[in-house]
């Protein structure tokens, strides 16, 4: 029986960190963009048999689709036409997601709808696509209570990780992991894709073709059903895909020959979308998944303890919860007083900008290394509100000002200091990234 492979990508890039990389560390920039060039550019004239899901974050498509670094690099990537093959819908399936890359269980329920709201708004334009089906959580990030907010934006299913997975219904292990499912929170239900963690562990850091083959063939060889195979990886960091050579890189030595196969009838696993996938063969049975995200190089995903480990992290994510107070009550005043243009909007809508990009997941996801970026954010959402007279100290336990802040709060706020300030260039898992 033949396995279906869906093949899920994540792409992020912090606000402003390309173009600092570009300033500071030109060759790693260069490495990065190659890597997104090179997605397409691998599957042209394989369009009857190449499938590949992409999650984009918002921050990554502002920064391409800004007119200002679409010149400064276009003679390394035509940003342009990056975009435009990624609107190819016989290559390429998108994921929805989260513009600011937040792990959305981390942050108040009121700023989840904000990242995906604004994610949609600039996909929609950019990727020329009416629907997105499937969701891509930041980090994999995901509880229960998602599953309304979810289905309120039209997704039709969403990618877990296969370590928080827990039947409901009576089901084999091969089933719980290579079979779509049921998840219910209330009277909302969504469909559930399962994330094969120790393959996507193997295609993160180099997978032989032949292994792969074997090891699915091995793994669903007592499946009664097509099995869904979900492999998920950052589809830019580490090695791997970042690799110039021909012949020494994700694509070249691995997906470009599994198509040979597959064309020559030699393979056992097939590409698809999932969406196809769950055309023809529905969902089946009943889970719950517990609360967590995907694992990374030093930690297994279980209650974010990457993201909340260390008390000034914990107390960013206090002020996260404080801040969003302020600011949606500050727009709902200004709502019920008819203020939707001018200074005071303008002041609450800045704030609420620096509060969703406080939340980033890199912020948090370095140990206390990138605390103060977050911090810096905050500070400035405070202020942005505090000129039309919304003023109150920060929580007690919350450390407002800290050493090494001043610096990145004199940058610009259109961007972010180099990312060469933490342990990796990106924010990563295993041994590679965000």
């Amino acid at each position: 029986m033949l396995a279906h492979h869906a093949l899920v990508l994540n792409l992020h890039q912090p606000l402003g960190n390309l173009q600092d990389l570009l300033g500071h560390q030109n060759w790693e920039a260069k490495e990065i963009l190659f890597a997104l060039d090179r997605i397409p550019r691998s599957l042209w004239g394989h369009e009857d048999r190449a499938r590949v899901h992409l999650s984009l974050s918002g921050t990554l498509l502002e920064t391409l689709s800004d007119p200002a670094f679409q010149q400064r690099v276009y003679g390394i990537v035509d940003c342009g036409s990056l975009l435009w093959h990624f609107q190819n819908q016989s290559l390429f399936e998108v994921l929805g997601t989260g513009y600011y890359h937040p792990v959305l269980p981390l942050i108040p329920e009121a700023d989840r709808k904000e990242h995906l709201q604004r994610w949609l708004g600039l996909a929609h334009h950019l990727l020329w696509r009416p629907t997105f089906q499937g969701f891509w959580p930041p980090e994999m990030g995901f509880s229960m209570e998602l599953i309304p907010l979810l289905r309120a934006f039209g997704y039709r299913y969403v990618l877990v990780d296969s370590e928080h997975i827990e039947p409901v219904t009576e089901m084999s292990w091969q089933e719980a992991r290579y079979r779509p499912h049921i998840a219910r929170y209330g009277d909302e239900e969504i469909i559930i894709i399962v994330r094969d963690r120790d393959l996507s562990d193997a295609q993160e850091s180099g997978m032989d073709l032949d292994w792969f083959l074997a090891e699915v063939a091995e793994r669903t060889r007592w499946c009664d059903f097509p099995p869904l195979v979900t492999t998920c990886t950052d589809g830019e960091n580490g090695g791997w895909f970042r690799n110039v050579t021909a012949g020494a890189n994700f694509w070249s030595a691995f997906y470009l020959p599994l198509l040979e196969r597959v064309a020559a009838g030699e393979s056992g696993v097939v590409p698809t979308f999932i969406s196809d996938y769950l055309d023809v063969h529905g969902a089946h049975g009943e889970v719950r998944v517990r609360t967590g995200a995907w694992n990374t190089g030093w930690h297994h995903g279980r209650d974010f303890t990457q993201w909340t480990g260390s008390e000034r992290q914990r107390q960013a994510l206090a002020e996260f919860a404080h801040v969003s107070r302020l600011v949606h009550d500050a727009r709902w005043l200004a709502g019920e007083r008819g203020i939707s243009s001018g200074p005071h909007a303008e002041a609450v809508e800045e704030a609420l900008w620096y509060l969703l990009r406080a939340e980033t997941s890199c912020n948090l996801f370095w140990g206390e290394d990138w605390v103060p970026r977050a911090e810096v954010d905050l500070r400035s959402s405070r202020d942005a509100l505090a000129r039309i007279g919304i003023r109150e100290d920060a929580p007690a336990d919350v450390d407002a000002a800290s050493p090494g802040q001043t610096e990145v709060a004199d940058r610009d706020p259109s961007g972010e200091p180099s990312q060469s300030a933490a342990p990796s260039s990106q924010p990563g898992r295993d041994d590679s990234a965000d």
